[in-house]
């Protein structure tokens, strides 16, 4: 089944393409670095904020002494604001094995993130909704309502 998607991928390949895709990252990841600081992990094709990370922040943010959720909830969360309150839809949701707690910001198409208005404009994005999330964990309800919906 993944066969014709793999051989048109391959037919599709561009360099260039994949050199523009790394470099929006980096710009991403250029932006998020101020806001983050050393809570930001980079490769050379990713930017990353790792689930315990995204918790220790939401929950300095948050006034939170203790945790009121575990890291990949936290992550969860976050990736379900940045969906529902920008229709940012991360590798998170894709479920791409063997899946990850983190939050992966990986090939962001150019054309996309400037339809978006930019790399601060994402960045910003994230930010913030990092900063919603501290808010939401002071109720752990809340967490549940926005991954679950309500009963």
């Amino acid at each position: 089944m993944l066969y014709p998607a793999v051989v048109r991928t391959l037919e599709q390949y561009d360099p260039a393409r994949v050199q523009a895709l790394i470099a929006t990252t980096r710009q991403i990841a250029g932006e998020l670095r101020p806001l983050l600081g050393n809570r930001l992990r980079e490769t050379p094709t990713t930017a990353q904020i790792a689930a315990d990370d995204i918790l220790d922040i939401a929950m300095e943010r948050g006034g939170l002494q203790k945790a009121t959720v575990v890291p990949y909830e936290a992550s969860a969360a976050l990736s379900m604001l940045l969906l529902r309150d920008y229709g940012m839809l991360m590798v998170h949701f894709v479920g791409v094995p063997p899946g990850t707690a983190d939050l992966l910001i990986k090939f962001v198409p150019p054309e996309t993130l400037e339809r978006f208005g930019g790399a601060r404009k994402y960045a910003e994005a994230v930010n913030s909704s990092v900063t919603r999330l501290g808010e939401l964990l002071r109720d752990p309800e809340s967490i549940r309502e926005l991954l679950l919906g309500r009963e």
